[in-house]
């Protein structure tokens, strides 16, 4: 990943029970820390500073979105880059047929929009990379 520094600390956040991503990030030469509720539940990763959070499929799963996002968005040093993967509503009219809507897990939807409005709130750098991913960078303070 070019946006990160050589030698980043990173958090894997929802890993699931084989996080493929993470050992990419490794190959490349980051440290990659480990956490899924169900498959590698240490809360003790979810206090320490990171220089990159991933979380690939995940957001779209949480409860309490908002409240997660603010505490991954805690443990980001200034610089860092929150990166997240999940598939976008892309309008009201097209939701109702949507595939994404039937799965049951799915349990909260993301538009550009909902994006736009995090990274106001977050006061962070928004860049829509692909179609259905998205980095959050956190300024540095000043």
């Amino acid at each position: 990943m070019a946006e990160l520094r050589p030698g980043s600390e990173g958090l894997d956040f929802g890993c699931g029970p084989a996080p493929l991503l993470a050992r990419m990030l490794e190959e490349a030469g980051h440290r990659v820390a480990l956490y899924d509720a169900y498959y590698m539940p240490n809360p003790a990763v979810m206090r320490k500073p990171y220089d990159f959070i991933v979380s690939t499929e995940v957001v779209e799963h949480l409860a309490s979105p908002g409240a997660e996002l603010q505490r991954l968005w805690g443990c980001l040093k200034p610089g860092g880059l929150l990166a997240l993967m999940t598939k976008l509503v892309i309008s009201p009219e097209r939701f109702t047929t949507w595939h994404y809507i039937r799965d049951p897990t799915h349990i909260c939807f993301f538009s550009a929009h909902t994006f736009r409005w995090l990274a106001d709130w977050l006061s962070a750098e928004l860049n829509f990379v692909a179609s259905d991913v998205i980095f959050l960078r956190k300024k540095f303070p000043g």
